[in-house]
């Protein structure tokens, strides 16, 4: 009995650390929605809108997680999944971007670019250092890594992209960085599915 219950006892304050950590990543996520939205509006970049639109995702993608971390296995594969739906539908949102520049091109603000992806650095690295200890804890956990790791790479690309902007005086490096990203959501949108069906299919 003593045994189980140590077991049970360990599992409960995992659970707390994980919820505890997925607290402050959705307040922070939730922020730089907010924040980076405005700025993409403001710049007309198409990077850093989808930039923006990944931490909205990812602030549905860790309340989701929020709700999955006292569950079971297929609960938290069940939501992995959807994680990594609503990645897929980021994706989607770039594209129409995307394509929306290629049909009225325009130069954006690389100011404003830079200092806001520097910003969304700042947070998101913060995420990666509170979310590293959990990567591997369990499907619902390791998804949720993906995400952050995502964004890093997202305010690297925007930054790149508004170093290109202000060589070239033109809207392509913001366009073909969008395009980038538009790739790496994918890809990490199919890696998260094909986890979360795998441990979906899996026996109990």
């Amino acid at each position: 009995m003593a045994g189980c219950c140590e077991s049970d006892c360990s599992l409960d304050a995992r659970h707390a650390r994980q919820a505890a950590t997925l607290k402050a990543v959705l307040v922070i996520n939730a922020v730089m929605f907010a924040v980076m939205i405005a700025a993409a509006l403001y710049s007309a970049s198409a990077a850093l809108m989808s930039d923006s639109l990944d931490n909205l995702g990812d602030a549905l993608t860790y309340g989701l997680s929020l709700y999955a971390v006292s569950r079971g296995a297929k609960t938290k594969a069940r939501v992995a999944l959807f994680k990594g739906a609503l990645i897929f539908l980021a994706a989607c949102a770039v594209g129409v971007q995307i394509a929306m520049k290629l049909v009225e091109p325009t130069v954006p603000v690389f100011e404003v670019m830079g200092l806001f992806s520097l910003l969304g650095l700042a947070a998101n690295g913060f995420c990666l250092f509170l979310l590293w200890r959990h990567r591997e804890e369990d499907v619902n956990m390791s998804s949720v890594w993906e995400c952050s790791r995502n964004d890093i790479v997202a305010n690297l690309s925007v930054f790149a992209a508004a170093g290109g902007v202000w060589l070239t005086a033109s809207g392509w490096p913001d366009l073909l960085v969008a395009m980038g990203l538009l790739l790496f959501l994918m890809r990490s949108a199919i890696r998260v599915i094909v986890s979360a069906r795998g441990e979906l299919a899996a026996p109990a």
